[in-house]
């Protein structure tokens, strides 16, 4: 009767964390879903849930980064990208967010620095490159007019 008992409470046990990992892999999901219907809040709430479950969830940190970009909270929204660099350093869209944020500061030479890594890796974004030029240039010349 003991054994039975025992073997029972395993089962439970791991019926209980099977299902916590189940609901878990669809936080990204549900918070992409809600990210797209433009309900961002809801969606942050589901994205930092699967931080939780799955901390290495690049993903999660780049959405949260996005909705950043909505709130115009330029400080979270560049500490998340940099921890989707740390997480995946060769994140194209990251690496794009990133190279404006740094554009907007009037940091050019992170911008620059960033760009760099950008072109070594862009696949999908290449065609952004030449955006990033000129934004670059005519930043630059707006400072130098700035400055004189």
């Amino acid at each position: 009767m003991k054994k039975i008992k025992l073997i029972f409470t395993f089962l439970v046990i791991q019926l209980f964390f099977i299902s916590i990992a189940n609901s878990s892999s669809s936080y990204f999901s549900q918070g992409k879903a809600l990210f797209n219907n433009k309900d961002y809040k809801k969606a942050k709430f589901l994205f930092e849930q699967d931080i939780v479950f799955h901390p290495k969830s690049y993903n999660s940190y780049l959405y949260l980064a996005k909705i950043y970009l909505e709130e115009k909270n330029d400080e979270e929204q560049e500490k998340n990208l940099k921890t989707v660099l740390i997480l995946e350093p060769s994140n194209e869209e990251a690496l794009y967010m990133l190279i404006n944020i740094k554009l907007n500061q009037s940091n050019f030479s992170e911008a620059k620095k960033i760009n760099k890594k950008f072109d070594l890796f862009c696949s999908t974004l290449c065609y952004k490159k030449e955006e990033i030029s000129d934004k670059l240039i005519n930043s630059l010349v707006k400072d130098e007019k700035d400055k004189n």
